[in-house]
């Protein structure tokens, strides 16, 4: 399988037909064969392998200029606005109602970062890699010969400045710091020592610029799931010079990504052709052809697909499984040429799986059934999936 690759991927113009069929079965993790087929499924590379050198130069270029405009200057125009007070009217001040204000750019772009960091430092809880440091810190931000304002010094600040007042029956006001109270605060983290940063922290900023560059759609939750992993797979390629510009290439991957599935995201679009109630219709309707009773099954017990099918749609079946087998999945569903046809199968067949104990479940055990899938292994999902597929 390995070689095969390696032929499709040594031509002068990569076949993309050939490519996909390989990929749809799974690629293989050696040689950063992975890292480099979803660059090209995901429209990041081109097909003429003459041009890969230059235009990832010039997206990595781009990607710096990005943190250099968006996190750094802030950062210092942050601290140059704090130290001069000679005359606060003529600089830009932190009350300055205008909107073209930059504290009040920073202020409103604090709060998205917020979101952003509660999301971010949960990611895959059950793996230690998002926790540990990056061999490749990004020296832009983290030189110390400059004192640059990192997400993680903004997010502590603010956390800082919000303490929460509550007032209790009794009209005394409890001041507690969301630090000491939030489970999952930013204590429970070992702090790396500066000059380093973990893996968690780099999606931050994948995702912060990411906001920042669509403000139509910003941040909304569950973004963290879709980059979560692309980044791990880029970040664990074998070729280290590869591994030093996973920020930058996960980023450019993940909005091509997006740009394929961010309807899914966008609340006003829920009801229409291309938002995802009508592909969550879909997957009733596509299980109605294959399995008309199973179907009815659900329909009686009143089990609409957005009790579950939303998340499994939604997040590309992020949460469903553990990482190395959400990345399998992947394989397949970046090599489909109808984009993400294939998911609607991958549920259906994920119903038909257990469509022996949903049959004779009530709603309640049903309803924890598909919140909580109990098949582990996604081979068995996909090659079901894929026979789905070659019976229409």
């Amino acid at each position: 399988r390995i070689a095969d690759f390696q032929e499709v991927l040594g031509e002068p113009t990569v076949a993309l037909a050939k490519l996909r069929d390989l990929c749809f079965s799974g690629i293989p993790f050696d040689g950063g064969l992975r890292c480099l087929c979803w660059k090209i499924l995901l429209n990041y590379l081109p097909l003429e392998k003459a041009l890969w050198s230059s235009l990832l130069k010039k997206q990595r270029d781009l990607y710096s200029q990005f943190l250099k405009e968006m996190i750094i200057q802030p950062g210092i125009a942050k601290a140059n606005l704090g130290v001069s007070r000679e005359d606060v009217t003529l600089e830009d001040h932190p009350l300055n109602p205008n909107p073209d204000s930059r504290w009040n750019t920073y202020f409103k772009d604090n709060e998205v970062l917020l979101q952003i960091d509660k999301d971010v430092r949960r990611l895959y809880p059950d793996m230690a890699f998002f926790q540990r440091p990056t061999d490749y810190p990004c020296l832009l931000i983290l030189d110390p010969q400059n004192e640059f304002e990192t997400l993680r010094k903004r997010v502590e600040q603010t956390t800082l400045k919000s303490q929460t007042v509550a007032r209790n029956r009794s009209g005394v006001t409890n001041v507690s710091s969301p630090l000491k109270t939030t489970p999952n605060s930013l204590s429970e983290y070992e702090v790396l020592p500066n000059g380093c940063e973990a893996h968690w922290e780099v999606v931050e900023r994948i995702l912060f610029i990411y906001a920042k560059l669509n403000p139509g759609i910003a941040y909304v939750q569950g973004m963290n799931e879709i980059v979560g992993p692309l980044y791990y797979t880029f970040a664990t390629d074998p070729n280290s010079e590869w591994k030093e510009h996973a920020e930058a290439d996960t980023f450019f991957c993940f909005t091509n990504l997006m740009a394929e599935i961010r309807d899914n995201f966008i609340k006003s679009l829920d009801d229409s052709q291309c938002g995802i109630t009508y592909k969550m219709e879909k997957v009733y309707s596509t299980l109605k052809e294959k399995d008309v009773e199973l179907y009815l099954k659900l329909q009686e017990q009143n089990i609409k697909p957005q009790f579950f099918a939303f998340r499994w749609l939604t997040l590309l079946l992020s949460q469903e499984f553990l990482l190395p087998d959400v990345i399998r999945i992947w394989d397949s569903l970046f090599a489909d040429d109808n984009r993400f046809d294939f998911l609607l199968l991958v549920c259906c067949a994920m119903l038909t799986l257990i469509r022996d104990q949903l049959l004779e479940g009530d709603f309640t055990l049903n309803m924890r059934l598909l919140q909580d899938y109990p098949i582990s292994d996604v081979h068995l999902i996909l090659k079901k999936a894929k026979e789905l597929q070659d019976s229409k």
